[in-house]
């Protein structure tokens, strides 16, 4: 059994009595991703020589008796659209692919606090922009269950990494699931917070309205621990929250009793796999034999989240990647002969085909006499959206359903159709549009593949969230499930 198979609050307890060193953990982590990673191809870059001397520093902290932390000396990997001081971030573009930040984000300063140790950059969609990691500009990374299908995107190489335990937990961001669809498809535990509980300041903009930095973990106790260090206030992002944080880890106590789930009909309708379906139909007895009660709900415009979603975010990211023209820093390119070829051919070589599409929809949507007719019409669809969760959450806690509609599917399968790619974050995309909290955690197979269960609870509400998920885990087993390699 690997150091890197328990939880954190297992090895902080072995730290503390000395029975294992920080650099224990850290050689685990390297030595792991030397296995495995050429096989799944998580990692775009490696923090080995820091890292390494990072373990050795807190080993003599550990040797002076200081108390510490429970996240003291875990091994995490980050997404690389997450900036960190002296360690490249290349947004899994090739614009990008040699920018070296002279700082680091603040969700990784509040890790760094906790005494984390970063063991490398994780593979994503370029920008964040897709469902299947299958549009980085450098490598495509594997599903460890299965390596000829996709692990979700665009946090699948943060997703990966964690189930094949080669960090301890990751780093994700969540524009419209890419941290609770990779998640599901990896059997692992990842969640999006309410917008605003995580400062964004270190994020690299796609939807500056809708992402959110959030953590994937083995166990919804070791997601709980992680938020904890994440969440706050942060003068440096206008659009973080000064809502207090509670202690997360405090709601782990396993009694739903009195419970009020709701179920929308419209995420267990059509385009729901049957496996998908029969999964959540299972979570929800297990519920109800531990208290909860489940009735069938509505949220009537779901149906319009995935059209207001691609308008709204493409819309952001046609405005947030117009920095990345050759001038500043970055890729330019060597094919113009005056500053307007400079532009053009930069963006036309440095960025890959999807974030095209998404500029070009986006400065559609934004163009004269096209603003009210998509762009504002999406806005208005999205304040309904947000009606439809606040009417639901009068009467119930936590509304539950699948994370994603199918099981992974295989790689170059939906390459060809990006609206058919686009469906596939249809069930995740409306959390996301309300600001709502969501958490995917593993409940069930089909066909040796991961499923998701989806929890949605109020806004700030990650208590309740974080209460129910654990106490579905604890009461079943697939947490525990492993993938061969």
């Amino acid at each position: 059994m690997s150091l890197l198979d328990h939880k954190a609050a297992d090895l902080h307890g072995l730290l503390h009595k000395k029975e294992i060193k920080v650099s224990d953990l850290v050689d685990e982590s390297f030595k792991r991703i030397n296995q495995v990673d050429h096989k799944i191809k998580a990692f775009l870059t490696l923090n080995e020589e820091n890292a390494r001397q990072q373990a050795l520093m807190y080993d003599e902290k550990f040797a002076g008796g200081e108390k510490l932390g429970a996240l003291f000396g875990m091994p995490i990997g980050i997404k690389d659209n997450i900036v960190t001081q002296n360690i490249r971030t290349t947004c899994g573009s090739r614009i990008l692919e040699n920018f070296d930040p002279i700082y680091d984000a603040t969700a990784v300063q509040n890790l760094n606090k906790a005494g984390t140790i970063t063991i490398g950059k994780l593979n994503m969609d370029e920008f964040g922009m897709g469902s299947s990691n299958e549009n980085s500009a450098f490598q495509k990374t594997l599903n460890p269950w299965n390596l000829d299908y996709v692990p979700g995107g665009s946090s699948g190489g943060s997703a990966a990494a964690v189930a094949a335990g080669e960090v301890l937990f990751s780093l994700g961001s969540d524009t419209g699931g890419s941290i609770r669809q990779p998640a599901a498809f990896c059997g692992v535990v990842g969640l999006k917070p309410t917008y605003g509980r995580v400062s964004r300041f270190g994020l690299v903009a796609f939807a500056s309205s809708l992402e959110q930095i959030g953590p994937i973990t083995r166990t919804v106790e070791d997601n709980a621990y992680l938020l904890e260090a994440l969440a706050g206030v942060d003068s440096m992002d206008s659009t973080s929250a000064n809502v207090k944080v509670p202690k997360y880890t405090e709601s782990l106590t396993g009694d739903i009793k009195g419970l009020k789930i709701g179920v929308p009909k419209e995420y267990l309708g059509e385009g729901v796999s049957a496996e998908s379906r029969n999964s959540v139909l299972e979570a929800l007895k297990v519920l109800e034999k531990l208290g909860a009660k489940w009735e069938e709900v509505s949220l009537p415009h779901s149906k319009y989240a995935l059209s207001a979603y691609y308008l709204l975010s493409s819309s952001e990211a046609s405005a947030n990647l117009a920095r990345f023209d050759g001038v500043r820093y970055g890729y330019r390119t060597d094919n113009a002969k005056n500053l307007i070829e400079m532009y053009k051919n930069t963006r036309a070589e440095g960025f890959g085909d999807e974030v095209k599409r998404r500029i070009m929809l986006g400065t559609f949507a934004l163009s004269s006499g096209y603003y009210d007719a998509y762009y504002k019409k999406a806005q208005q669809v999205r304040t309904l959206i947000k009606k439809d969760f606040e009417d639901v959450f009068e009467k119930y806690d936590v509304i539950i359903g699948p994370t994603a509609p199918t099981p992974a599917f295989k790689l170059g399968e939906k390459t060809t159709d990006p609206l058919t790619m686009y469906a596939n974050d249809i069930l995740t995309i409306p959390v996301n549009l309300a600001g709502v909290p969501g958490i995917s955690v593993p409940c069930g197979f089909a066909g040796g593949l991961p499923l998701g269960l989806q929890i949605i609870g109020r806004h700030f509400d990650e208590s309740t969230v974080y209460r129910v998920a654990h106490a579905y885990e604890q009461a079943t087993s697939f947490h525990k499930e492993k993938p061969y390699l």
